[in-house]
């Protein structure tokens, strides 16, 4: 049986880990709740009653209504008889004390205390509310049966105590009221029942708020873009307070919308990871690759939920249009549209109105895209950024218009919200950088800067081989525009011709460009030259290397000659030696041969443009004889078979070195000299 490749392993435990992640970060089902406010427009679909729903009154009716009940509610109060017998047993043991009273008098005082106690003694503050007016009837009750009294009998401690001091007034009897403490002694016997009296209001608060109605199971509660009037909202309240009572919280509720969940999740990372093995090859075989646009979904979908549960308006503040870019800048414009495609549907699971984000989403990503075809200035991300705020706004106010059938839906927040989306978009820059130096990507940004003539390799390279530095020069022009022609990267062409001679900066005068007059190749054997000449390949690696450039850029380094032979040294020593057979080992460049469109075409450009200063005969004849006769023999030589380059591609080249040389070559017109007139 054969195994898996370690690539396949690794890309199917990314696979594994990022759904993993996605589904844990993902929102529960029990966690999404509708999102609406009242009196704005509805932003879902229509929504039907799945059971019997009852239609109470709205919000402000209600609290009008419990309001007036609450205002004529008569509390209950109850008699303490306990406290009324000690208070009465307390002053009759201290007055038949005093031998200062009479009989009579003893028994006047408790014939006036136990009065006010059968009038009602109530607390300081039951007082104050009878006094204003508030509280004119409580309410007793007795078993079953309820009985209202007015309250204007009712006395406070204090008003009890001035009522009986004020009937005794010889000094004999007050002396007893003092004697007896009544000040101390009387308590209220008449108190507030809290207990039965916040059941009662409550009750008579249900009944008058009993559902005035019913939506049945299946009738319509509302629809995408209907006002949610007062009664609505509160059917709405009602009909989530109902689901929520009605959750059983068996195995299958919790089970079957994980399980939702993780096949959802499945499905989307799996057309992601088809669409690279049926159209993106070499992204499917590149680890890198596969990691970072794996990293990418994951990290934006991870920062969405976490954006969606911190703020109101978090999935619109997201900078989704950032992963186009990003993909833009590293693959092409198909894998940032599928990417942002994958991405949103994701988001889509939480987000209020799937159909909106999505379409809101795709409208900004394909602007990014349109906006945004080569980033090879700051400037162009910004201009980006601009237009993907302008594609928000447009692709929101028409939905919404559309929802909600009246301009009175726009909500202006959200406008603020794509503002700092947009903002936040203009960082992509930073991510580009820190995602070149993690995964070793080389963006169009950064082939800019290389091709920069003042780069301190190139300004060194023009120092101390200035014609080297020319024939860099002149190759890196010659194999861009053969680049466009194929549809090639010019820009990574251009880069790479600059520095696929920079090795010579060892050794400059062992290179015919550089001599003048001296050719120290003289006085060496054909095996020592072809070993200086070889190591320029060596030496420029080290010193690409050294100076950090991308491996892209080495990669013209070591491919530019690929594994063919110094041909000068190589045929000089076989003539040298025609009766032996030759080893051409010591003759032959390390390799490896070119693997790319863009490395053949400067293999070609290189040996057109060094082969085409020799030429004395400079017609197009004599151009278009040499450039097939040297793109033809690396081609039988085999140093162009790992290329994806086509038939078609060849042809379009060579068209494109011989028009380039001709226009460099052609005759040029003799001024005339300038006569004297003589008179």
């Amino acid at each position: 049986m054969k195994l898996p490749s370690k690539k396949a392993a690794l890309r199917f435990l990314l696979f594994v880990a990022s759904a993993v992640l996605i589904f844990y970060s993902f929102p529960r089902v029990d966690e999404k709740k509708y999102d609406y406010e009242e009196n704005r427009p509805w932003r879902y679909s229509l929504l039907t009653a799945p059971f019997d729903i009852p239609v109470h009154l709205d919000s402000a009716s209600a609290r009008m209504v419990r309001d007036s009940i609450t205002a004529n509610f008569v509390p209950v109060y109850k008699q303490l008889t306990d406290a009324q017998r000690q208070s009465v047993a307390i002053c009759r043991a201290k007055l038949d004390s005093m031998t200062t009273l009479t009989s009579a008098e003893r028994q006047r005082l408790l014939s006036a205390l136990n009065k006010v106690y059968a009038d009602g003694v109530v607390s300081h503050e039951t007082y104050d509310e009878i006094k204003s007016g508030s509280l004119p009837n409580v309410r007793f009750v007795d078993g079953n049966v309820s009985h209202t009294q007015s309250t204007s009998s009712f006395r406070s401690e204090r008003e009890a105590y001035t009522y009986i001091d004020s009937i005794f007034r010889n000094q004999c009897a007050q002396g007893g009221v003092s004697a007896a403490s009544l000040a101390e002694a009387l308590t209220p016997n008449v108190v507030l029942d809290e207990d039965l009296s916040a059941r009662l209001l409550e009750d008579a608060c249900q009944m008058a708020l009993a559902p005035i109605g019913v939506v049945q199971t299946g009738e319509r509660i509302i629809d995408r873009g209907e006002r949610i009037t007062p009664q609505i909202f509160t059917i709405l309240q009602t009909y989530e307070q109902m689901v929520e009572e009605r959750k059983v919280g068996g195995i299958g509720h919790k089970i079957y919308p994980l399980a939702g969940q993780m096949l959802f999740i499945l499905i989307l990372l799996t057309a992601l990871y088809l669409y690279f093995y049926f159209f993106r090859k070499e992204i499917w075989g590149n680890m890198r690759s596969m990691a970072f646009i794996t990293l990418m979904i994951v990290a934006f979908a991870v920062l969405a939920f976490v954006a969606k549960h911190t703020f109101t308006y978090g999935l619109y503040i997201m900078p989704f249009t950032i992963i186009p870019i990003m993909m833009l800048v590293y693959f092409d414009s198909r894998t940032a549209l599928f990417s942002l495609i994958i991405e949103c549907m994701i988001c889509s699971g939480i987000a209020t109105n799937a159909f909106e984000f999505i379409f809101v989403q795709f409208v900004a990503g394909v602007t990014a895209i349109y906006s945004l075809k080569e980033l090879t200035r700051r400037s162009q991300l910004l201009r980006t950024a601009f237009f993907v705020f302008l594609s928000y706004v447009v692709s929101y106010v028409a939905i919404e218009v559309i929802s909600s059938g009246a301009i009175e839906g726009i909500n202006p927040k959200m406008f603020a919200a794509l503002g700092i989306n947009a903002v936040l978009i203009s960082f992509a820059y930073v991510l580009i950088f820190v995602f070149e130096k993690i995964f070793g990507f080389t963006s169009l940004v950064t082939l800019v800067e290389l091709s920069d003539i003042n780069h301190p390799v190139l300004r060194e390279l023009s120092e101390k081989c200035p014609g080297t530095f020319q024939h860099c020069m002149s190759v890196s022009s010659l194999a861009s525009e053969a680049a466009v022609r194929i549809g090639a990267n010019s820009l990574l062409v251009r880069a790479g011709a600059l520095y696929h001679d920079i090795g010579k900066i060892k050794n400059p005068a062992f290179f015919t460009e550089n001599q003048y007059g001296v050719n120290p190749h003289d006085a060496l054997s054909p095996e020592q030259s072809a070993r200086i000449v070889i190591s320029h390949v060596t030496d420029g690696l080290k010193r690409a290397e050294k100076e950090n450039l991308p491996a892209i850029i080495r990669d013209f380094i070591a491919e530019h000659h690929g594994a063919g032979k110094a041909k000068y040294f190589y045929m000089t020593y076989c003539n040298a030696h025609p009766d032996e057979e030759v080893d051409a080992a010591p003759f032959t460049y390390p390799g490896p041969n070119p693997r790319t469109k863009e490395t053949s075409i400067l293999m070609m450009a290189d040996a057109v443009e060094a082969a085409s200063r020799s030429l004395t005969d400079r017609s197009a004849e004599a151009i278009a004889t040499l450039v097939n006769r040297l793109i033809d023999g690396q081609i039988a030589d085999g140093l162009h078979d790992d290329s994806p380059l086509s038939f078609h591609d060849v042809k379009e080249i060579k068209e494109s070195f011989i028009s380039r040389l001709r226009t460099i070559y052609h005759s040029r017109i003799a001024y005339p000299k300038a006569t004297t007139n003589k008179a």
